[in-house]
Order: C-alpha cells, then sequence, then structure tokens
C-alpha cells in the first residue's frame, strides 16, 4: 500500500492553489489532480461518458405523495 504524501499535498492545495482549507477538504482526489495540473490534464469523464450517465439516471423532480400537496 503506497502511503499518502500528506504535506506534499498540502502544499500543493493550501499554498501553491491557494485554495481555502474547506475547499481542499471537499475536493475528490479526481478533482485535486486537475486543479494541480497532475496527470493527463483532462477530466476523466468524456462527454460521451457524461451522455451514457444522464441518460441512465435523469433528473426528474421529486414526486411527492398526494397527502402532502
Amino acid at each position: 500500500m503506497t502511503r499518502i504524501a500528506w504535506p506534499r499535498l498540502m502544499q500543493v492545495g493550501l499554498g501553491r492553489l491557494r485554495l481555502p482549507p474547506e475547499v481542499f477538504w471537499s475536493l475528490t482526489p479526481a478533482e485535486f489532480m486537475l486543479m494541480a495540473g497532475l496527470g493527463e490534464g483532462r477530466a476523466a469523464l468524456s462527454r460521451a461518458g457524461l451522455a451514457e450517465l444522464s441518460a441512465r439516471f435523469p433528473d426528474v423532480p421529486a414526486v411527492r405523495p398526494a397527502e402532502l400537496e
């Protein structure tokens, strides 16, 4: 198992990127890597992948039970 280099990650996120702590700690690893310029420089989810997810899980308004209307 690879150890996480927290001091280095915090130096990049809080120091170089000047992220507020609450923003730094709320980022996913993919978001952080993209912001830090690490990796391939593009989002892991392609436009086609987003379209597929949107088709599988469409945004629909929540249905309210009749007794709450």
